[in-house]
């Protein structure tokens, strides 16, 4: 039975009683209330899967719930679309910016409500709108630009800006943190207390437990589609947190953790003074086998470039790579993975699945790739060995043909973790892997990369989650502005050095 704190003496403006949703024999979520106060900043908080995602879309009437209830300023609440629901006074921004990158920031923000004149679409009223909604945002930019003209940061704040400015009593943010750096984080936090100063209630979803910490005022934990509990945030310890988010106490999470210096000579790849003109300043770096090297950095230091100009989806136009102490020049991805490199990429909506396919044809790309397109592989194969890889990495799918775009973020990352693996590479890059995966999901990925490692694959791991770095790296190499400042090992690596490598 979950714990329930309430917020007292104040009549909630949003009410859930007890709704379930299931999916083809999987039960999505199972008799789960929530409640939000007028002015409220309420975090709602679980592993992948635990039911966030269909939570919002029930609430917004992307589906349609199988039973319970929805108040919604003491009415019965019945949302038949997420457009429906914003004309009622809730809005959603996801983490992928809902916006028309192409179109001006005035036409995304004015595209569902056209100012006319005489019938006509009125361009200077258009502007005039827009100038307003940013005002109350904070922001001062051009609206007459286009808005991937802007950062992700200023995109994500057009986007509040547009869900505000249909006058919404209740504003959903899913995971706005995940692309911004840290001034950024503090810009929206800045107007997220705005706004609740306005009365605007607010549900946060993330998986960045300082940030929950910071900003909340109350937290209600999901965990396998079920209720937990809703709790005071000023009164649950964070270890407390994390027990409920996922059956295990903070030491079971970290146990097993102690850094074991690979001792390899083995180099498995090798590169000097390897960089490309206004992408990436020349770097040396070498990575033995069995053994995991970390890349630290702010956004935009050089983390994810490197690993692209590793893999060859970046031309390199300086220096020389040697793998397993072969001279090679990688030209393509088909390249590398010809020479038995793998590469997980940062943004895993755009750049590693596709969301259309399923789970099967996802996993088994990548080695289709490599024994050629000529060369299909046997149905009974693929089924073989993509069952085998949910069992092992305990992918949470109905069945192997569901669309990978239907699973959660965490088993999304999973798949294509498992696409690599089929490769048998013997070098594996990975940019930020645990990006907008809960704290169990984290547990389960640093676990695979400890056994992947002890079976002597080598990994590159970018991350910004610089306790994770301390955890399972052997060597952590610190970029800054694009080259690599600093290369730390053993007793060295801590989040304090790195920081202040960072800072130097």
């Amino acid at each position: 039975m979950g714990v329930l704190e309430p917020v007292v003496d104040v009549q909630p403006l949003l009410e859930i009683k007890n709704i379930s949703k299931g999916f083809a024999g999987v039960q999505a979520l199972n008799k789960v209330s929530f409640s939000i106060a007028p002015g409220e900043i309420h975090a709602l908080l679980g592993e992948n899967g635990a039911g966030k995602s269909t939570f919002i879309k029930v609430l917004t009437g992307v589906y349609t719930r199988d039973s319970g209830k929805i108040l919604f300023d003491g009415q019965d609440f019945h949302a038949t679309s997420s457009g429906h629901a914003q004309t009622q006074g809730v809005s959603t921004v996801y983490q992928e910016v809902n916006l028309i990158p192409t179109m001006t920031v005035t036409e995304n923000l004015t595209l569902l409500q056209q100012p006319k004149r005489f019938g006509l679409i009125s361009p200077k009223r258009a502007k005039q709108r827009a100038l307003e909604m940013l005002e109350r945002v904070g922001l001062n930019i051009d609206p007459s630009k286009q808005l991937d003209s802007y950062s992700i940061a200023v995109q994500q704040l057009v986007a509040i800006a547009r869900a505000i400015g249909t006058k919404a009593k209740l504003l959903i943010l899913d995971e706005p943190t995940a692309s911004l750096d840290a001034k950024e984080v503090l810009r929206l936090f800045e107007l997220m207390r705005q706004l609740k100063s306005q009365g605007i209630s607010i549900i946060f979803v993330t998986h960045f437990l300082d940030q929950v910490y910071e900003i909340t005022d109350r937290i209600t934990v999901l965990r396998n589609g079920s209720f937990i509990g809703t709790y005071a945030t000023k009164k649950l310890p964070q270890a407390e947190l994390i027990h409920a988010m996922v059956g295990k106490s903070l030491d079971e999470l970290t146990s097993g953790s102690n850094r074991e210096t690979s001792d390899s000579a083995d180099d498995v790849l090798r590169i000097q003074n390897f960089g490309k003109q206004r992408f990436l300043k020349p770097v040396d770096l070498s990575i033995a086998k069995g053994e995991i090297v970390g890349l630290a950095g702010m956004l935009g230091s050089g983390r994810s470039e490197l690993c692209e100009i590793i893999f060859g989806a970046q031309a390199v136009d300086q220096g020389s790579m040697e793998i397993a102490q072969n001279a090679v020049h990688i030209k393509s991805p088909k390249q590398a993975i010809d020479h038995g490199l793998g590469y997980c990429p940062e943004d895993r909506k755009i750049d590693g699945i596709i969301a259309e396919l399923s789970v099967r044809e996802n996993m088994i790309l990548a080695l289709q790739a490599k024994r050629g397109w000529l060369k299909p592989i046997p149905m009974t194969e693929q089924k073989a060995m993509v069952e085998s890889m949910i069992e092992r990495l305990s992918i949470k799918t109905p069945n192997l043909n569901k669309p990978i775009g239907e699973l959660s973020g965490g088993n999304q990352q999973k798949v294509i973790l498992a696409r690599w693996l089929l490769t048998q590479p013997t070098l594996l890059l990975l940019d930020e892997p645990t990006r907008g995966i809960d704290i169990g999901a984290h547990h389960d990925i640093i676990a695979i990369m400890k056994e992947l490692c002890e079976q002597g694959m080598s990994l590159l791991v970018a991350s910004s989650e610089l306790e994770e770095l301390v955890i399972f790296a052997h060597r952590v190499v610190v970029m800054k502005d694009r080259k690599k400042v600093m290369e730390l090992t053993g007793s060295d690596i801590s989040q304090k050095s790195i920081v202040n490598a960072i800072a130097q």
